[in-house]
């Protein structure tokens, strides 16, 4: 993974007096120290995973999960030598990046497309105006859902994120798709990193921000999004964005205005 407009960076993460100056070596092969760019840069990574580590946390990136990192942010980075990582940079001065701090994305499927072609041809223009603009794209209050890559279940992430208000539990999935109901939780745990009811949890949560935003009621959107209660809702909501629904709606208001 090349990398340009790095410079030295004193960071308060470091130990007191530590410098990190970028050089030849800066890269190593399975990541690259704490570093600084003067450019906002956005990464996919199609194949494999890496981690980045900025302000104390650390963002796990896959094939269905993209990161930004604006201009000025310390970071650092963890890949292993089957990963595949492309990145796009974006000057700061001509770009206004949406996100303040550093912001996974659930990367799209016409996002995706738009970085691999660009991966594979030799014309392409950096720093591209229509580019930033479909990578910069997007709710920007998403919470991180990888997909899961097999086939049982890919299928059932495909058809709750078509309904997800849909009931049925791992068991009469794997009922359905005619397999165990260990084998598909160990899917999701394996593949997206988190149990299955997590991660339902958390694609329930994603669609219920635009509904919220178009200004349905809290006990509507709970009941679209498949929550049981309108009480499961709002905890389920604090719990992961740390706000109720009234105040995330409250805030959104405030931002447009």
């Amino acid at each position: 993974m090349a990398e340009t407009g790095l410079r030295s960076v004193r960071d308060e993460e470091t130990r007191a007096g530590d410098v990190i100056t970028a050089d030849d070596d800066f890269i190593a092969e399975g990541g690259h120290p704490l570093h600084v760019h003067e450019f906002h840069q956005f990464l996919h990574v199609p194949v494999g995973r890496i981690v980045v580590t900025a302000l104390g946390r650390d963002h796990e990136l896959s094939a269905s999960v993209a990161l930004w990192i604006p201009a000025g942010i310390a970071h650092s980075a963890r890949f292993g030598a089957d990963s595949v990582i492309a990145v796009e940079s974006f000057d700061a001065d001509r770009f206004e990046l949406p996100y303040q701090d550093v912001t996974t994305i659930n990367i799209t499927d016409a996002q995706r497309r738009l970085v691999l072609g660009r991966m594979r041809s030799t014309c392409a223009q950096d720093e591209d105006p229509e580019v930033f603009a479909a990578l910069s794209a997007g709710h920007r209050n998403c919470l991180p859902l990888p997909q899961p890559t097999s086939h049982t279940a890919g299928a059932v992430a495909r058809e709750l994120a078509r309904t997800p208000s849909d009931p049925r539990t791992a068991t009469e999935w794997a009922e359905n798709l005619y397999t165990s109901s260990t084998s598909l939780r160990r899917a999701f745990r394996a593949e997206t990193g988190m149990a299955f009811s997590e991660w339902r949890t958390r694609l329930r949560l994603n669609h219920s921000l635009s509904l919220l935003e178009q200004g349905q009621l809290v006990s509507s959107v709970a009941a679209r999004v498949g929550f049981v209660s309108t009480n499961g809702y709002i905890l389920a909501f604090r719990r992961h964005f740390g706000q109720t629904p009234g105040a995330y709606v409250r805030n959104s208001l405030d931002r447009s205005a």
